[in-house]
Parts: C-alpha cells; sequence; structure tokens
C-alpha cells in the first residue's frame, strides 16, 4: 500500500499542475469570450457550431499534450528533423491548394481548408522550428565549447540558415504577421546561446534603425518600399497605428472600434455579454476588445497576470531541468507567447500595428490553438521526464 502511494505521488509529481491551471483558466477567459463574440455578430445555430469547433480543437490539444508529454530530450532531439521538414512541405503544399475563398478575404496564402475546416500549417511549423533550432544550438555549442567571434557568426549562420526557407515560404503566402513570430523565436534562441554581446548590440541596434528607417519610408517617402514588394494593405496597417482617428471608416475601423470598445469598459466592463460596440473579427484576432468592454480595466489585468504566471512557470521548468536542449525549446516557446500577447494586446489598444496575430489559447481559431498546445506539451515534457529521472535514481523507488 505504502509502495502503491508512492508511486502515486511520483506520478503527481511528474505532472506540473500550475502550467495546467494557468491554461486551463485562459481556455475558460478564451470560451466565455468567444461566447461572447459569437452571440453579437453570429446566429444561433453558428454560435453552437463555433463553441463546439472550440471545444473539440481544445480536446484535441489536450491530446497532444499528453502524447508529447512521453517524449524526453532524446527523442525530441531525433525527431526535430523529421518535424521541421514536413513542416517546410506543408508550407510549400499550401502555396498550391491554399483555400481561395480564405484567400479573397484575407490576402494571404496560408489555410487548407477541408469542408468547414481550416487549417494553417505555420502555427505547427512554430513548435517544429522551435526543436530545429534548439538542436541546431545545442550541436553547435557541444562541438565549439569556447565561444570565439568566428564560432558566434558562424552559429548565426547556422540558424539563419534553417529560419531562410520559412521566412521566404511565408513571404510567399503574403503573411508577414506570422513570420514576425518566427523572428521573435530566432531573437530568444540567440540571445540564450552564448552569442557574444560584442555581435547582439550592434545587430539589435542596426535591426531598430532599419525598423525606424522604414517607418519614415512609409510615412515620406513609399515608392522605394513599394519597389521591394511592400502591398498597400500593409501601409494602410501603418496609416491606421500612427494615426488610429485619420480613417475611422476604412482602413482604421477595426482598430477605432476595438480602441473604442476597451475603453468602454473602464474599470470592471459593462458585465459578462453585454457588448454594445461592434469591432470586426473580435472572436480571433480582437478578443482582446471582448475582455476589455465586457471585465474592464480589472479583468484584462487578471488575463496579464495570468499570462505572467504562466510564463513564470515555464521559466522556472527551465531552471529546474538544467538541460541546454530543453532551455533552447523552452526559449522558444516562451518567445513564441509573449510576442503573441505583446503583440495581440498592443494592437487592440493602438499600441502596434494591426497583424492576424491570435491571442494564444483565447483567441477562436484551432490551428493557433493546436501549435500553443504543441508548445505546452514540450514544456510538460521537461518537467515529466526530470522527474522521472530523479524518482530513478532515489533507491526507495528502485
Amino acid at each position: 500500500m505504502n509502495t502503491n502511494l508512492r508511486r502515486r505521488e511520483e506520478q503527481d509529481s511528474r505532472i506540473d499542475w500550475g502550467i495546467i491551471l494557468s491554461v486551463l483558466l485562459l481556455a475558460v477567459i478564451g470560451i466565455a469570450s468567444i461566447y461572447v463574440a459569437a452571440s453579437h455578430d453570429t446566429s444561433t445555430t453558428s454560435i453552437a457550431r463555433t463553441m463546439i469547433s472550440q471545444a473539440v480543437f481544445y480536446t484535441l490539444g489536450i491530446i497532444l499534450v499528453v502524447f508529447i508529454m512521453q517524449f524526453d530530450a532524446e527523442q525530441l532531439w531525433k525527431v526535430a528533423p523529421l518535424v521541421y521538414g514536413f513542416g517546410i512541405f506543408l508550407l510549400i503544399a499550401v502555396l498550391f491548394l491554399y483555400s481561395r475563398p480564405y484567400a479573397m478575404l484575407t490576402g494571404a496564402k496560408s489555410w487548407f481548408a477541408f469542408g468547414p475546416i481550416t487549417f494553417q500549417p505555420s502555427e505547427v511549423m512554430k513548435p517544429a522550428y522551435i526543436l530545429m533550432l534548439g538542436r541546431i544550438v545545442t550541436q553547435h555549442n557541444t562541438e565549439n565549447p569556447t565561444h570565439t567571434m568566428n564560432g558566434d557568426w558562424l552559429l548565426i549562420g547556422k540558424m539563419a540558415g534553417w529560419t531562410l526557407p520559412v521566412a521566404v515560404l511565408l513571404e510567399l503566402q503574403n503573411d508577414f504577421g506570422t513570420m514576425l513570430v518566427f523572428f521573435a523565436i530566432f531573437g530568444g534562441v540567440v540571445l540564450l546561446s552564448g552569442i557574444s554581446w560584442k555581435i547582439i548590440i550592434p545587430t539589435f541596434a542596426i535591426v531598430a534603425l532599419l525598423g525606424g528607417f522604414l517607418i519614415f519610408l512609409v510615412v515620406y517617402d513609399r515608392t522605394l518600399l513599394l519597389s521591394i514588394g511592400f502591398k498597400d494593405y500593409q501601409f494602410k496597417r501603418i496609416d491606421s497605428w500612427l494615426d488610429p482617428s485619420a480613417n475611422t471608416s476604412s482602413s482604421a475601423y477595426q482598430l477605432w472600434q476595438s480602441m473604442k470598445a476597451i475603453g468602454s469598459g473602464q474599470l470592471l466592463g459593462k458585465g459578462f455579454n453585454i457588448s454594445k460596440v461592434y469591432v470586426p473579427v473580435r472572436e480571433s484576432d480582437m478578443i482582446f476588445s471582448v475582455i476589455g468592454e465586457n471585465f474592464g480595466f480589472v479583468g484584462a489585468c487578471v488575463l496579464i497576470f495570468i499570462y505572467l504566471l504562466l510564463i513564470f512557470q515555464m521559466i522556472q521548468v527551465t531552471f529546474d531541468t538544467k538541460n541546454e536542449f530543453y532551455a533552447y525549446i523552452s526559449t522558444g516557446v516562451i518567445m513564441m507567447i509573449i510576442f503573441h500577447v505583446f503583440e495581440n494586446i498592443g494592437m487592440s489598444i493602438g499600441l502596434l500595428p494591426l497583424t492576424g496575430i491570435p491571442l494564444p489559447f483565447v483567441s477562436q481559431g484551432g490551428s493557433a490553438l493546436i501549435g500553443n498546445m504543441i508548445g505546452i506539451g514540450l514544456i510538460m515534457s521537461m518537467r515529466y521526464h526530470y522527474k522521472s529521472y530523479m524518482f530513478s535514481n532515489n533507491k526507495e523507488f528502485k
């Protein structure tokens, strides 16, 4: 009996219940917010279909988390090139088999369509890319334990080489917003990889200056940007970001309505399922406007706190496991979630330009939810196998 109890304690300790609770709270907020958006924007039949669809994807995500938890570091190392290659294959395939109606609606060739079900392969490519990047950096640092300037540049070149195919394919899909997520993951792994600050600081300074110069060209001279492939809709997003009140009836309409909805919620919100400000696409990209209007500043702060708690717990798992490969994986997952949260909330309140970036675990959308749940599965596998290793080395449990 005592042995069974100890085994049960061992099993429980291998599961990070804090991460599960955080994701569960975000899921509850997401389901409630999607219901509010659907209740005011769609028919009764569509409400039921929307809620059932989201519940199905949550269920599938949970199954994937449990499945991925069974993979230890060695197995993840082996499958990294395979899942990366499969992800590249999907990104190529979608260029030929993309959904025409969704391309007309969004301007991006990013979705497969199977009847009423759509799938965006770039979302599941994110965790595959994280695994591959983690493997590349770990392998390089193992072969080159002493960092040199030449070695650091070589590492950056390797990372860029595995990033370039993804960036090119996303550019061909016309999905700049998703490309930014991959760049954020890339930047986070670079910071943790041990590359010299003599390289990192000037590089980031150049990137910042280039970003400022691009904004300058958008405002004062767009000819050069048009000649290198920038699109008119991208200029409109920058315009609406810089001056959201300039054209509230067309290009800035979505942002202006989102800001109105969030502002109207004031401190405590109007109450659950009370929405008087229409916001386009608020069930997915603009879901934060629903939270702001219904639950106010306090509700928004609670949501952000839950994200901070989730990120803190993921960082804690990284420090506990003390595994370099795991550290790069968790960094990629953390950067993916942080960028999504920062960009989605930032664009909803006018601090950042509009992009099609969903709010993790909250926005409607099966592909994004599955991608994020895979990321959670990778983090959970760290704790699961780390604890397993600890117990296997404890004589009481041999």
